[in-house]
């Protein structure tokens, strides 16, 4: 997988979610119960 596949994935997750950074996207997941801390 390269470098430009995973941010393709990463910028797709942050868009869904709605989301400006790693750590923003955390929290919002966390809070939706997609993931748990």
């Amino acid at each position: 997988m390269s470098v430009k596949t995973v941010k393709n994935h990463l910028h797709n997750l942050y868009t869904k979610l709605g989301a400006r950074s790693r750590t923003e996207a955390v929290v919002i997941a966390a809070r939706q119960g997609l993931i748990t801390l």
